[in-house]
């Protein structure tokens, strides 16, 4: 089961500054410790205590993962995950 999953510029350096990469697993927690075998250290960056981090956004077809079950959303052959970190800031 192939899953494509596009990584933001600031978790490239895990990839091998591959703006995608392909990952199997049936749900999101599997995909990212698939993803971790091949691209060291980047799991730790969107996951944290068994939870996605505060400010990284995920997406399953465009759809929030937030709102579907979360690590334990289940994922399907030929799906498309996106990484977003949240950006905040601005002038004041």
């Amino acid at each position: 089961m192939a899953i494509e999953v596009r990584i933001p510029t600031i978790l490239r350096t895990y990839t091998d500054g591959q703006k995608a990469v392909e990952g199997k697993g049936d749900t999101l927690a599997e995909l990212f410790a698939d993803l971790e075998t091949r691209h060291t250290g980047i799991e730790a960056r969107i996951v944290d205590d068994g939870k996605l981090r505060r400010f990284v956004n995920v997406y399953l077809n465009d759809e929030d993962v937030r709102f579907l079950d979360g690590l334990g959303t289940r994922l399907g052959d030929g799906d498309s995950i996106t990484i977003l970190p949240a950006v905040a800031g601005g002038m004041a």
